[in-house]
């Protein structure tokens, strides 16, 4: 397997969030996104999960995506009386990013306060049209969150809605994780995509106070 610079890699897998839950002891609209053909060059793949590099402007305007090691979180605080009661509470991000990678434009909305994740990326090959392989995008966590007691939660109490600002074609698609490995979108190839992914917690298991953690880890992929 030949291996391209920084993101460009034929299968990249990239962390996305860590992934908290803090417990206090007493004392869906539809799936929205963005697709787009890009220009068919040198084989390649970029995923961007939250913060992202991308230098020299925007991708659709010349810029080239790079590394960025940064690891952006989702949390909630449950009120002592809601843990387990399954009123879901909606989670919150450290990711501040808003705008396209792809055009600049305003894509998220408010995301430290709505818990919106950007996630966009391409897979680019040589030629044009929909034949060959495609790219696929899969999400991978643990079976549950973990507190400091080993006490734990199901990370199937974690989900999320899609959206961006000013589209109406699906591309991923809503849904919540499983505790395991899954596929969430196929790929075609010279296509970009981006979507927001608007965290929550489901608050359906009863659990002992305190801070549950977990990591899901997102990965573009193709043969």
């Amino acid at each position: 397997m030949k291996t391209l610079p920084a993101f460009f890699q034929r299968a990249g897998r990239r962390p996305l969030l860590a992934l908290v839950a803090a417990l206090c002891s007493a004392g869906p609209p539809a799936a929205l996104g963005f697709t787009v053909d890009i220009t068919p060059g040198s084989r390649a793949l970029f995923l961007q999960v939250g913060a992202g590099t991308v230098t020299g402007g925007n991708f659709n305007s010349g810029g080239t995506p790079g590394s960025n090691t940064t690891v952006n979180s989702a949390s909630v605080t449950v009120p002592s009386a809601q843990i387990g009661s399954g009123a879901g509470q909606t989670m919150t991000t450290d990711s501040t990013l808003t705008a396209s990678a792809w055009d600049g434009r305003a894509f998220c909305t408010s995301p430290a306060s709505t818990g919106q994740v950007y996630v966009g990326g391409f897979f680019r090959r040589p030629g044009n049209g929909s034949g060959g392989s495609d790219a696929m995008l899969s999400v991978s966590t643990p079976a549950a969150l973990i507190n400091a007691d080993g006490a734990t939660l199901a990370f199937s109490n974690v989900a999320w809605t899609s959206s961006g600002n000013g589209d109406s074609t699906p591309t991923l698609p809503s849904g919540a994780f499983t505790g395991g490995a899954q596929t969430l979108l196929t790929v075609t190839r010279n296509t970009w995509f981006e979507s927001c992914l608007a965290f929550r917690y489901l608050n359906t298991q009863l659990v002992p106070a305190g801070t549950f953690t977990g990591r899901a880890t997102f990965t573009l992929s193709t043969p």
